[in-house]
């Protein structure tokens, strides 16, 4: 339940995946009233295609593409939770129109608030009545969690009341986001066959470009530091019954099941377990100290210098930005390559007023080599 806290509240596409009649519809109600949201639920089986992608009428001798009555409810609200609910009991041509209501949060020719939320539930299709496998592309617009329950937490739940999930806020800065971007980022470098593996089948969690900005974010919003801290455990259940809340032990367990969530279990522990062998410096203490020591190994530096950008671009100093680039000239003398690309993101991040340092001018050939310099 942590997980699903953490996700809706920092804006996440969510997808459960439990049995029926375990409270998750239950759940995501509770938690829009909690979080102060209204709660909008589509069932996907009693739906139209036209009712994710639009109507076609004729409004000043034009077609416009009219949204149904939730989707503009949401709209006058602002924001709000879009609850989807029995996705696999939604037939394929539904799926499909669900896809850009997901991704763009738009219905027919109407936009959705960004602050709109999307959740969705679904049975495995086994289970389902008449159910459908989830689309592989659809499916890749979610990050996918276990829903599941415990015989203790429901007995619990009908002696003392079932709880509601927390719902506290989180805040992902743009240095949070920034350096999680730049770390998986630099395991892609090291792990360049998990950027894309798309499945041959029905599937839940697969990675892409798409789904590796998902764990990114995942990671910003469940830890001031996403490479450090913890064991990464699945341990626990997500269902009905209580549990730590983010920052206490429960924070590598939910980061770990959004991660997973996002890109499947294969590739999500590996980027789990490389980050937690990574011991990176600080940014702001190399930025401070021009002879702190840097890493050795490549993928190291690589997560190094983007946290070291990141960091930067959400500073916004010029005095910032100028020792950057004496970072950058230590890589350089030792791996150019890795300096360039991280010279290129620095250029192009350069404050009003910021003044090139003379470490740019030992830099020139590699500058050069990135197409910085004529």
């Amino acid at each position: 339940m942590d997980a699903l806290s953490i996700a809706v509240a920092a804006n996440l596409p969510v997808l459960l995946w439990g049995s029926p009649g375990t409270g998750k519809t239950s759940a995501v109600l509770a938690l829009g009233e909690r979080l102060g949201l209204p709660v909008e639920v589509v069932v996907g089986s009693i739906r139209e295609p036209s009712d994710f992608a639009g109507l076609p009428v004729l409004r000043d001798g034009e077609t416009w593409f009219a949204p149904p009555r939730w989707a503009s409810r949401l709209a006058a609200a602002g924001r709000g939770i879009l609850f989807l609910d029995e996705l696999t009991t939604a037939p394929p041509a539904v799926q499909a129109a669900m896809l850009r209501v997901v991704l763009e949060r738009a219905v027919g020719d109407l936009a959705l608030p960004p602050s709109v939320r999307i959740v969705a539930a679904a049975n495995p299709p086994e289970q389902a009545a008449d159910g459908w496998d989830l689309s592989a592309p659809l499916a890749n617009r979610l990050i996918h969690l276990d829903w599941t329950v415990s015989a203790e937490s429901v007995a619990e739940g009908f002696t003392v009341g079932f709880s509601a999930p927390a719902g506290a806020p989180v805040e992902a800065g743009a240095a949070a986001v920034g350096r999680a971007r730049a770390l998986v980022g630099a395991f892609l470098r090291v792990r360049p066959e998990l950027v894309l593996a798309v499945p041959d089948g029905p599937a839940r969690a697969w990675p892409s470009p798409r789904t590796w900005e998902l764990a990114a974010r995942a990671l910003a919003c469940t830890g001031d530091d996403a490479g450090t801290g913890g064991d990464v455990g699945t341990g626990g259940d997500v269902g009905t019954g209580t549990g730590g809340g983010v920052g206490t032990g429960g924070t590598p367990r939910v980061r770990a099941e959004l991660v997973t969530g996002a890109v499947g279990e294969a590739a999500g522990f590996e980027l789990l377990s490389w980050l937690r062998d990574l011991d990176l410096p600080d940014p702001a203490a190399l930025l401070a100290d021009p002879d702190a020591p840097l890493p050795d190994r490549v993928d190291r530096v690589h997560a190094v210098l983007g946290s070291v950008v990141a960091h930067v671009a959400a500073d916004g100093s010029a005095d910032a930005w100028q020792r950057a680039w004496s970072v950058i000239g230590r890589v350089a003398r030792r791996t150019p390559d890795v300096a360039a690309t991280a010279a290129r993101s620095l250029a192009a991040r350069r404050p009003h007023g910021a003044v090139l340092p003379r470490t740019v001018l030992e830099l020139a050939p590699i500058l050069r080599s990135a197409g910085l310099m004529p």
